[in-house]
């Protein structure tokens, strides 16, 4: 286990700027997710910590010492890539004991890595695989032999870059399970990299939302899901997508699209009457209430499982509102709906990503 720290890093590929002044202190043993799009930079920072890049300026500690100059090979960072980067000429057991015949993990009798081996696949459910070769399984069972691959070395950190990325939406819910089960079982420094909201909420201690090269916010899940920084990140977060409404502030409320609903400012927001701002509402945190304020007419419904995707139309506004499956509203029917105050989100008027207004001490104040 060791702590990882980045200060002012920077890595450029041409005129591309893959990194920009990057910068975060991650503990002994936390499982830290990176979140961001395609293009974001996530890779590269963590290449940046595996050392399989120089970067162009800043420094990389590993458990307080300097290793910005320091070969990948003496680090001892354990890393899965996106692509399985599996030895196809080798079976299952001799793919998991190729790190430790090796390197830093070479001190391993055949005793010990046989253990060892038996620990990681019967967590992984990949056991019974042992003596087939990588051809002979299915994407699924690739990607839980790379990931046992990295876990079966002892090693200060954990590097993840979308390990779960190929694999289809049953078994990525199972292997997220996995994952978290193994993450406190190993108590490993992880720093872990997706697209995914769903993987970076259910995984990280904590999540830093990545954007352009650059952390636009680093917190707990429920401070980045409840407080976040801007619309970018409450973007990133949730499926149905955010809606975001423009508005105007009227005393202590917010009128919204053509003034025919508004809903309240929350406490902590400083705004004044006559002040244009953003408001975002997330798809479940709308309610279904006969009793609502909120009353539209159903445009769209979309069946998913056990819950309902409502666009409703208000005035001249439509947003997505996720409802039971037992509430029965049918397209073309009026509805009523409700929102927590807390549940309100304020952020800057503007075009593109806008600050949320709210400010941290909100969280609080919203329990």
């Amino acid at each position: 286990m060791a702590t990882v720290g980045l200060t002012g890093v920077s890595k450029s590929y041409g005129k591309i700027q893959a990194v920009r002044d990057l910068s975060v202190d991650i503990a002994d043993g936390e499982f830290f997710v990176i979140l961001g799009p395609s293009g974001a930079g996530k890779t590269t920072t963590l290449k940046a910590v595996a050392g399989l890049v120089d970067i162009d300026g800043g420094s990389v500690t590993i458990g307080g010492t300097d290793v910005t100059a320091v070969e990948p090979y003496h680090r001892n960072v354990a890393m899965a890539f996106e692509s399985y980067a599996l030895y196809p000429q080798k079976t299952v057991s001799e793919n998991l004991a190729s790190p430790l015949k090796s390197g830093r993990t070479g001190k391993y009798t055949e005793e010990q890595q046989t253990e060892r081996i038996k620990q990681v696949t019967t967590t992984l459910g990949i056991n019974h695989l042992l003596k087939r070769f990588p051809r002979e399984l299915s994407n699924g069972q690739r990607q839980r032999v790379a990931l046992g691959r990295v876990l079966v070395r002892p090693a200060d950190i954990y590097l993840l870059d979308e390990p779960l990325s190929h694999l289809d939406a049953k078994l990525r819910a199972a292997m997220r399970a996995e994952l978290k089960q193994l993450g406190s079982m190993s108590n490993t420094t992880t720093i872990y990299v997706t697209h995914d909201y769903q993987e970076a909420l259910a995984l990280g201690d904590r999540i830093a939302v990545m954007r352009e090269g650059a952390l636009v916010q680093i917190g707990t899940p429920d401070e980045i899901w409840r407080t976040p920084a801007d619309t970018f990140v409450a973007k990133a977060l949730g499926q149905p997508e955010i809606n975001i409404l423009d508005g105007v502030v009227d005393g202590g409320r917010i009128t919204l699209g053509d003034g025919s609903f508004d809903v309240p400012v929350p406490a902590g927001v400083e705004v004044a009457t006559g002040d244009r701002v953003r408001v975002g509402l997330r798809p479940c945190d709308l309610h279904v209430d006969p009793a609502g304020p909120l009353r539209g007419t159903v445009q769209l419904a979309e069946r998913l499982g056990r819950n309902v995707e409502l666009t409703v139309g208000i005035g001249d506004e439509q947003f997505i509102v996720l409802a039971s499956g037992r509430e029965g509203v049918d397209e073309g029917a009026a509805v009523a709906m409700t929102v927590a105050d807390a549940d309100v989100h304020v952020f800057a008027a503007g075009e593109g990503d806008t600050p949320r207004l709210a400010q941290q001490r909100d969280l609080e104040a919203a329990r």
